[in-house]
């Protein structure tokens, strides 16, 4: 399954050229599955109205055909909220009876914040299963909303694997006789068993997120504001190892324009865009001079370049060999545009926390690496390489 998803500054219009993607790919006879999470429904003033009756994209996914071949399907955050706390108020009925807790009712259940990244990240582990259909388009919330929930599973895995670790579960062979004894389930148990479900569920996102038929696109209006954002939002997006496959320029004013207002402006948002395809892929779109509506519309913006094609493997995080030459091993951490004085390593047993300006991320060391001392790190090339000395107590020894 080919998973795009978009994302880009606050008001570059990313709702729009997520609909005109799903529109350009339809139209190249792919079977599309437009996804999105939007608060008050957008999506049906560009895409029309449904020509079909509501179905199940994938299990618990509901969507709608709409003109062009695309279905489309939302997310309902709240309706997500309430079922899931319902639920875990059911699983864990025994231990809330125990401290005379009175369960809460659906109706009287408001979502929380950040039960939007939730929603979005379980159908989109749902949407990655659809049946008949070849690409998932996301609209996924501004740059710097969905970089933080892009990195929520993994990060809440390291939590739960930290805080809840399996193999310490203690007098795991005296529980059932326990809990037999107490006519209840032990509340550890029933914890370590909703952890493990978590766990699961988590891990299944981050393997639609991590895979290499997942790709990331961003959308924006060329200009000074949108640089600003574009840069920290690539570098949070490949501390994640989520590369950009392309940067979609958006509402492009027209060229040789004889008024200098708007032939200033055309100048200027020239430049941001050939400063960025210089870096990544640029898809231009042109203003309409109007806010799109309609299939219409979306058919004016859907140039050829727009759909997506298979994206390309994604650059590893590679181990250099260079005990030979100067007796370390070298990490390669891919950082395009970083500044050294954004940069800052941590070394915590066998890991590694990278903070790159507001991001950051804890990620496990290659197992060789965990014999060694960090020795140094260089910034060179749009690339952080972090330099390895082997430890001679734990290195093994050669004749």
């Amino acid at each position: 399954m080919h998973t795009v998803l978009i994302t880009g500054p606050g008001g570059a219009g990313r709702t729009t050229v997520a609909a005109a993607t799903a529109r350009a790919a339809a139209r190249q006879g792919r079977r599309v599955l437009l996804l999105s999470g939007d608060v008050g429904d957008p999506l049906s003033a560009l895409t029309g109205e449904p020509v079909g009756e509501p179905a199940e994209a994938a299990p618990g996914l509901p969507a709608v055909p709409v003109a062009g071949g695309i279905r489309v399907a939302r997310v309902d955050s709240g309706e997500e909220f309430r079922e899931e706390l319902v639920a875990l108020q059911e699983r864990g009925s025994a231990l809330l009876g125990m401290v005379g807790a009175r369960p809460l009712g659906a109706e009287e259940l408001t979502e929380l914040p950040g039960a939007e990244q939730f929603a979005l990240l379980r159908a989109l582990r749902r949407a990655a299963a659809a049946p008949d259909c070849d690409l998932v388009v996301v609209d996924l919330p501004p740059l710097h909303q969905a970089l933080a929930a892009l990195a929520l599973p993994a990060q809440l895995r390291r939590y739960l694997a930290r805080l809840l670790p399996a193999e310490r579960q203690a007098a795991r062979a005296l529980r059932p006789v326990l809990a037999q004894l107490a006519g209840v389930p032990m509340p550890a148990q029933w914890l370590y068993e909703t952890a493990a479900r978590w766990d699961e569920e988590l891990a299944a996102v981050q393997a639609v997120i991590e895979a290499d038929t997942t790709e990331v696109r961003l959308v924006a209006e060329p200009g000074p504001a949108a640089a600003d954002a574009i840069r920290p939002g690539r570098l949070g997006l490949a501390l994640q190892q989520l590369p950009v496959s392309a940067v979609v320029a958006n509402r492009l004013l027209p060229e040789g324009s004889v008024d200098p207002w708007l032939a200033g402006l055309a100048a200027q948002q020239e430049k941001y865009a050939s400063a960025w395809a210089g870096e990544v892929p640029v898809v231009r779109l042109g203003h309409l001079g109007r806010d799109p509506r309609g299939p219409q519309d979306l058919d004016l913006l859907a140039a050829d370049g727009l759909a997506p094609q298979r994206p390309a493997p994604r650059r590893a995080w590679t181990v250099e060999d260079r005990l030979a030459e100067d007796g370390v091993l070298v990490w390669v951490v891919p950082l395009p545009g970083a500044h050294k004085r954004e940069l800052d390593l941590i070394r915590r047993g066998d890991e590694l926390l990278i903070t790159v300006g507001p991001y950051r991320r804890i990620v496990p060391l290659p197992a060789a690496l965990r014999r060694c001392t960090v020795s140094g790190a260089a910034l060179a090339e749009d690339a952080l390489r972090i330099r390895f000395t082997p430890d001679p107590g734990l290195w093994p020894r050669t004749s």
